[in-house]
């Protein structure tokens, strides 16, 4: 069988020349290992591991009204920005607060600055309506978006990643990344620079000209810094208890029954934004869902849309599950009604397994974080 013709990377040739699985991912021709998931998890757990993230969607959004905006655009609050490189986890909600995607953006002037500019990086699988919303939402503004498909974007992660990547980049941008504080991120000869990721450990997020690229690719792994793909990227995440879009959350799941709760910036009161009153009035009357982890020790494998069965209250459903490589054994994140305790039952091969219930997430930093 041939590969299908998805869209292409400019890092496509260098995951063929690697022996890459190459897979379909929204349309995308993505690397899903280069031999085995489980070792380049524990790369980025113990040294460091780099992702081609280059089908991710980066649109700047710039002019007089970008801050009012976004703080119409988004739940969290872009007002809260007060230093220029400064990011934020967002989700941009539809009317009836659900979840439309989760993003980060990033101050890109001076909080003061005539001339707004915010870099926003939306999920690839939602490009298409996130584009389209955005464009719907922006019409009351004098605002401009603009895509920046020319960009690729490598995210280096794992303990010693920033040590490595410091060790092959000019001396300026070297200096950036020793002195660059968490969840900031700056401009340096062309390249932006942010100390974010999806892993929980620490590391960089670089966007970079698609032509750069492939120099930049290989002087990483001379330098020792692991090729990973989509699979240990996945399991690392949900290590990590971050959410996945399309799994964890979608456009029927307010922001509060994804354990996204703290992503909501209800202050200032008179600060409007779409899905407001919805979110609003569902924290009033409580939710009856929520989102938590689960743990079994036991054989078995947990996975995604297994029922879970909650004594007395009723029934939930995982969201996410996996065996955690760094645990050795399997973990998962779980819709399940808002009273559940401590214990809970998952429906596997037609038996019901007792299984524990905890706050995610499950790994930092390399070691486990639940009791």
């Amino acid at each position: 069988m041939g590969l299908p013709m998805g869209h292409k990377t400019a890092l496509h040739a260098q995951h063929h020349a690697l022996g890459a699985k190459l897979v379909d991912f929204s349309g995308w021709d993505m690397p899903l290992h280069y031999g085995s998931q489980v070792e380049e998890h524990h790369k980025v757990r113990q040294s460091a591991g780099m992702f081609d993230v280059s089908h991710m969607t980066i649109v700047d959004v710039s002019g007089a009204q970008a801050r009012s905006y976004l703080r119409h655009l988004l739940a969290n609050d872009v007002a809260t920005l007060k230093q220029k490189g400064k990011a934020l986890y967002s989700a941009m909600l539809n009317e009836q607060g659900g979840v439309i995607d989760d993003l980060i953006v990033y101050l890109m002037t001076e909080p003061d600055a005539s001339g707004e500019w915010y870099r926003v990086v939306v999920n690839c699988g939602t490009r298409e309506q996130d584009l389209r919303w955005m464009a719907d939402q922006a019409v009351r503004f004098d605002v401009a978006l603009t895509e920046q498909p020319e960009l690729a974007m490598i995210a280096i992660q794992g303990p010693k990643a920033r040590q490595r990547v410091e060790q092959v980049v000019s001396e300026s941008r070297a200096r950036l990344i020793s002195e660059l504080k968490p969840f900031f991120g700056q401009e340096s000869e062309g390249w932006f620079i942010a100390r974010t990721g999806y892993t929980g450990e620490d590391g960089l997020e670089i966007m970079l000209p698609e032509d750069e690229a492939a120099a930049f690719w290989q002087q990483l792994l001379d330098a020792g810094v692991a090729p990973c793909g989509l699979g240990a990227r996945d399991t690392l995440r949900l290590e990590a208890g971050m959410n996945l879009y399309g799994a964890d959350m979608d456009e029927a799941t307010s922001p509060l029954e994804a354990g996204m709760g703290w992503t909501l910036a209800l202050e200032p009161a008179d600060r409007h934004f779409v899905g407001r009153e919805a979110v609003e009035a569902l924290k009033a009357k409580g939710v009856a869902q929520r989102l938590v982890g689960l743990v079994l020790t036991e054989r078995g494998v947990l996975r995604s849309h297994q029922k879970v069965v909650v004594d007395g209250l009723g029934e939930g459903e995982i969201t996410s599950g996996s065996f955690s490589p760094t645990l050795g054994h399997s973990i998962a994140l779980a819709r399940v009604p808002a009273g559940t305790g401590t214990e809970v039952c998952v429906e596997m091969r037609g038996k019901l397994v007792p299984v524990q219930v905890v706050k995610p997430p499950f790994v930092r930093h390399g070691e486990k974080v639940f009791s």
